[in-house]
């Protein structure tokens, strides 16, 4: 990447302290013990990026260790079976990204040797490799002059900038990752590019937050437009809003029970969820949008019980979901359809199923 001009961007005057303040509190008073912080593996790190997008750095604490302990290196986790990634990932949330690792894992085994491409530009050709995460593979382990742009740095930068274009817009978006380039430390070092990194990551973690941001702990605050104008609140200006659907599904948790003279296990009816979609890849019992609808699909099973659980709700990104499980208990070793196969109850545990799903299970009486 060619060098941006020290102090401008785009016709705009750029904060010329702001790399080394942000450095300087970085090392200090930064975040230093997350465990993907202690390695510069591209495997690791790039493990840990796809595993923080859109989520708490608390949930990840405890995926990550399971995830490396199963798949320690690319090739593993590249000759992995797909159901194998998606029970390691279940309650993740996202689950394209899991889809997205497990193909871009491939592709680095298969295209590159297992080793991963040392460049921003060459890293985004791989699946689900976006800008931002290239970025941050880059400047971590090769200490590339480059500038991460998600969006808790989005935040951070429309802030100090007073940025007032619609970010919700292609072409903001891209106005705006210039002048991230353009506020990079003019001629870093490779620890100098992980510090501004991790910096960007933990101001608008820690710092700059989205609600109730701590201006009085931000080292940078003299530097910000926003704040001198009174106007943090105002950024960044994004007028897309989500549209939050309502729905409710109809689960048949459809239980056969083996006769008391059989000593196999009970097991339960399980179909994997179409993709695209929600849940897609992971196992889950047949779904149906209303109660008659599932009521019918029961007219050519032999039920020996039927149990409507209460309903359960569960929140997805632009989605409510109202779940009503309806536990249908049979003897009859009858396929429901095409699509799905009967799994033994000790099974579960080793599945990829969607949160709601697996503690349903557990809470079965």
């Amino acid at each position: 990447m060619t060098p941006a001009v020290p102090g401008s961007a785009g016709g705009r005057e750029l904060p010329l302290d702001f790399a080394p303040r942000l450095i300087a509190w970085q090392r200090q008073h930064g975040r230093h013990g997350l465990p993907w912080q202690q390695t510069r593996d591209p495997y690791r790190v790039w493990l840990s990026e796809v595993m923080l997008q859109q989520t708490q750095v608390s949930t990840v604490l405890a995926y990550y260790p399971r995830f490396l302990a199963a798949f320690p290196t690319v090739q593993a986790l590249a000759q992995a079976s797909s159901d194998q990634v998606m029970a390691l990932w279940a309650g993740l949330g996202y689950y394209s990204r899991a889809r997205n690792l497990h193909r871009c894992a491939q592709a680095v085994v298969a295209e590159h040797g297992g080793v991963f491409p040392s460049s921003a530009q060459q890293l985004r050709t791989l699946p689900g490799i976006g800008a931002s995460t290239a970025a941050a593979i880059a400047a971590f382990c090769h200490g590339e002059r480059v500038s991460i742009v998600d969006g808790n740095v989005r935040r951070v930068l429309s802030r100090l900038l007073a940025f007032d274009q619609d970010l919700a817009q292609v072409a903001s978006q891209r106005a705006l990752w210039d002048l991230a380039q353009g506020l990079l430390p003019e001629v870093p070092s490779p620890d100098d590019m992980v510090a501004y990194t991790q910096g960007l990551m933990d101001l608008g973690a820690t710092v700059c937050l989205r609600s109730k941001p701590l201006c009085e702990r931000c080292p940078v605050n003299s530097l910000c437009a926003a704040q001198a104008a009174n106007a943090v609140g105002q950024y960044p200006v994004k007028s897309k809003a989500v549209k939050r659907r309502h729905e409710s599904w109809w689960l048949l948790v459809l239980r056969l029970r083996p006769p008391e003279t059989d000593d196999t296990a009970e097991r339960f009816w399980l179909q994997r969820r179409p993709a695209p979609g929600i849940w897609a890849g992971l196992y889950c019992p047949p779904v149906f949008a209303s109660e008659e609808l599932l009521t019918a699909a029961l007219s050519t099973h032999a039920a020996e019980d039927v149990q409507h659980l209460g309903p359960v709700a569960h929140s997805l990104t632009h989605r409510e979901l109202r779940l009503h499980p309806v536990v249908v208990t049979t003897a009859l070793d009858q396929p429901v359809d095409s699509d799905g196969s009967w799994v033994n109850a000790s099974e579960l545990a080793d599945l990829g199923l969607p949160t709601p799903v697996r503690a349903l299970y557990r809470r079965l009486p």
